[in-house]
């Protein structure tokens, strides 16, 4: 990645890599959502796949550009956007696609039954090999050295409840654990196949799925279904794969939507987690700042009440967070990168 700026990537990155080290003293980070050349992003359905290269290069060119003049810490990526469906319309279920919002997956089984005769499928010959025929011609526009956000990966349980339809899914996990387990087996399978191929492609550094954080490596994926179950069943069917995709991975970033602090704690024992996503209202998103200030970086929901430059001094001693703040013209973007640049502690 060629420097770009004096607030070029290169740097960038480095913030970034000395941010998520633990043997650094915390800090934060911060990432200004100034885009006034946005074009409408084409639905990610199978025959827009033209317009969404080009969506793609034309947004990563414009956010290049700005690294120029807006000192941030948000990193240029290649964005081969999805929706959640793509590794249940991989397995056979059916998608509907809406004219105005994002796809989603169809319950494909209905039973433990129809659970048990799912096959993984091989990558190539699924709508997953698309997307790898997207990244590589953005990548081959930038360059080797750009960085490609993921695509959007929810847990392998999570995927197995969008396989599985929920009115029978839930009774499931109560009354034929070994059932689900299995079909979350599948899937891990299949996304284990398209990661180990991915990061082969593009390399183990990318950006994040949700929301836009840098990874030195890992993986990062979403994990909603917490929420419904207890603090038992997380152990027993959720923690076991989140582990073993941390550990070949070599981390794990996480995106979670749920109301589930009774989970909190049991997050933790996510080997080497390097940043939490929780979007909950602002009470909770202040209580998982305290809580987990200690262990993981955190970008949440949630940034802080006032001016966005007094919010490093609302979060409790030894938190890392990561914030967002929406620029409306270029005056108040620079103003607001000033700003942060000294309430963060920057010369």
């Amino acid at each position: 990645m060629g420097e770009q700026s004096a607030y070029g990537v290169e740097k960038r990155v480095q913030r970034w890599r000395d941010f998520l080290s633990p043997d650094n003293p915390p800090s934060h980070l911060f990432r200004i959502n100034y885009r006034p050349d946005d074009t409408e992003r084409p639905l990610p359905w199978p025959d827009k796949k033209a317009e969404r290269i080009e969506w793609a290069w034309l947004t990563y060119e414009r956010h290049l550009a700005r690294t120029g003049w807006l000192r941030d810490d948000s990193i240029p990526c290649l964005y081969p956007y999805t929706g959640t469906e793509i590794f249940a319309e991989a397995f056979g279920c059916r998608v509907y696609r809406p004219a105005d919002n994002m796809p989603f997956a169809l319950p494909l089984v209905h039973n433990s039954a129809e659970a048990l005769k799912l096959k993984v499928p091989d990558v190539g010959a699924t709508p997953l090999a698309m997307l790898f025929e997207v990244a590589d011609e953005l990548r081959r526009r930038a360059g080797d050295g750009a960085l490609v956000k993921l695509v959007d990966i929810q847990s392998p349980m999570d995927i197995a409840s969008l396989i599985w339809d929920k009115n029978t899914f839930y009774v499931a996990l109560l009354e034929e654990p070994e059932a689900v387990r299995d079909l979350a087996v599948k899937v891990k399978g299949l996304m284990v196949a398209f990661l180990d191929e991915w990061f082969a492609r593009y390399g183990k550094e990318f950006i994040a799925h949700y929301p836009d954080y840098y990874m030195p490596q890992g993986v990062t994926l979403s994990e909603d279904e917490v929420g419904a179950v207890n603090r038992e069943m997380f152990l027993e069917l959720f923690l076991p794969e989140l582990v073993e995709l941390s550990e070949r991975y070599g981390g794990m970033g996480m995106h979670c939507c749920a109301n589930a602090r009774h989970q909190w704690r049991n997050l933790l024992k996510v080997p080497d987690l390097r940043v939490l996503n929780i979007c909950q209202p602002p009470a909770e998103a202040r209580a998982a700042y305290e809580f987990f200030a200690p262990h993981v970086a955190q970008m949440h929901s949630w940034f802080g009440d006032g001016p966005a430059w007094t919010w490093p001094a609302q979060y409790p001693d030894g938190a890392r967070v990561v914030m967002e703040v929406t620029a409306g013209t270029r005056h108040e973007a620079l103003e607001l990168s000033d700003k942060l640049w000294a309430a963060c502690g920057r010369s």
